[in-house]
């Protein structure tokens, strides 16, 4: 496994293995990596010849008062971790590389970016946006892999790539979870047992609202309310948000018949974390939701 650093040498990798005919697969994180990444790594070794992975905490993305300088990070284990998975290059820059003196363009999704953690963390997904497209421009990947933890991210990026006509598939990759529900983050690091233990109220809400949908939900705010409440319940939870959008918008919703994003973003202590659900209508329930 290549660890390289500076992005010319990136982009010299990646051009090489274009010109013989290599298919590039691509995985950007921030590192402290958990098998949440691992599923994407392992997807992308199945589907590509040549797997890239980025390690860059990226502080565009991080507001004045937000974790940046504390975001946990170890880069050796990390890469004990992607040899696992037989990952071929590891794009490790620092901000330097990057951002360097003069640095003055953005990339900025508007529409998708406004509500749900925009709404709380303004200029988070220009950052987001502005270092996936240079991501995407140093390594030069066929197929990029975003996992739907981070739902408004995935969709931001998939307008960005549709937009600026980037050459590269966008595959989306399912949540993968702890045994007992916990969505994998490496936010979860700041968690101490008790905290641990509140926040599974989060993928609770989420499955009490998976079920009102099955049977008896009538508006999308039915499913808002059924999440709102078992959160509301634990004092140790502290709500940032939840809501129920069109999956594809991320505007409200306004009808069970199209797929919904039911999201949440709560604080555990100290500690942000969020979690969702895709909820798609089957015949079945269709046919019960227009009775």
């Amino acid at each position: 496994m290549e660890i390289i650093n500076s992005a010319r040498e990136m982009t010299l990798y990646s051009e090489a293995a274009r010109m013989r005919g290599a298919r590039i697969g691509f995985v950007p994180t921030m590192g402290f990596l958990h098998e949440g990444h691992l599923s994407l790594m392992r997807e992308a070794r199945r589907r590509a010849d040549v797997v890239i992975a980025s390690v860059f905490v990226n502080p565009t993305q991080f507001g004045p008062n937000e974790d940046l300088a504390k975001y946990p990070r170890n880069f050796e284990r990390d890469c004990a971790m992607m040899e696992t998975v037989a990952v071929d290059a590891v794009y490790a820059p620092d901000a330097a590389e990057m951002y360097p003196p003069g640095a003055q363009t953005w990339v900025e999704v508007t529409e998708l970016t406004r509500g749900l953690c925009g709404r709380s963390r303004p200029g988070h997904f220009r950052g987001v946006t502005t270092v996936v497209a240079k991501l995407f421009n140093i390594t030069k990947p066929h197929l990029a892999f975003f996992g739907e933890k981070d739902f408004q991210q995935l969709r931001a990026i998939e307008r960005m790539v549709a937009d600026l006509n980037f050459d590269v598939e966008i595959v989306p990759m399912p949540i993968v979870r702890e045994a007992d529900g916990l969505a994998m983050s490496s936010r979860n690091a700041y968690l101490d047992p008790h905290e641990r233990k509140q926040a599974l109220a989060l993928s609770r809400a989420l499955m009490v609202a998976r079920e009102k949908y099955l049977w008896d939900a009538r508006t999308p705010a039915d499913l808002a309310a059924a999440a709102r409440a078992v959160l509301e319940q634990n004092e140790a939870v502290k709500i940032e948000y939840v809501e129920a959008v069109d999956a594809e918008t991320l505007e409200a919703a306004v009808s069970l018949e199209r797929p919904i994003l039911l999201a949440i973003a709560a604080r555990v202590g100290n500690t942000r974390l969020i979690d969702n659900i895709v909820l798609r209508a089957s015949a079945v329930s269709r046919e019960r939701l227009r009775a």
